[in-house]
């Protein structure tokens, strides 16, 4: 059986509990103090990070390579797309989330940063303003990548969940985003993948 070491606020981790509850497999999470971690996690990885998935004597981390495996492992319902070249495009965009959005994100999770004001609303004028620009593209799309939901919208929502949390107020001209992110979180696998801790960081 697979085993996910998971943060309960982690939204890397989030995004992995997210893909194992849409594959609907038998799967166990771990809980992890992401503040008091225990000795084996750096151990499975160097990097001394959550999420980590551990099959047999797999150890994977980074949340978008283990939610590759899963996807590829268990193909239904597939997140990836199953054209090479769509698929191409869907590691790209979600290479460039992490260079243009979950980058800020690490910003603002980061304890060490509580009193650096300057840097936090740096990161939230860097996320609002990205998000902001991929209003447009929702307008006529239900999903990132158009009808079908794919890794790219696993990806997008443990931010967007988050958006009030981390203290960024989206301007009216991304209502598109907003809409998008509210078929996200009436996804039952989604409800399923929420822990405590985050089910109250929305109001």
């Amino acid at each position: 059986m697979m085993v996910l070491y998971s943060g309960t606020t982690c939204p890397f981790s989030h995004r992995c509990r997210f893909v194992l509850f849409e594959k609907g497999m038998d799967f166990e999470i771990r809980d992890i103090d992401l503040y008091n971690k225990p000795e084996d996690i750096s151990v499975m990885n160097p990097y001394g990070q959550v999420p980590i998935l551990v099959e047999r004597d797999l150890i994977l981390y980074e949340s978008n390579i283990i939610n590759e495996y899963i996807d590829e492992r268990f193909p239904h319902p597939q997140l990836m797309p199953a054209d090479p070249v769509m698929r191409a495009r869907t590691r790209l965009f979600l290479y460039n989330f992490e260079k243009e959005l979950f980058i800020h994100v690490a910003a603002l999770e980061d304890r060490t940063a509580r009193h650096d004001e300057k840097r936090l609303d740096a990161a939230r004028a860097a996320i609002r303003d990205r998000l902001s620009q991929l209003a447009p593209l929702l307008l006529k799309n239900k999903y990132m990548l158009g009808e079908e939901f794919t890794m790219l919208d696993v990806a997008m929502a443990p931010l967007l969940w988050r958006l009030d949390h981390y203290g960024i107020e989206l301007p009216k001209t991304a209502a598109p985003i907003q809409k998008y992110a509210e078929r996200i979180f009436s996804r039952p696998a989604y409800i399923e993948a929420l822990t405590p801790s985050e089910k109250v960081m929305r109001r």
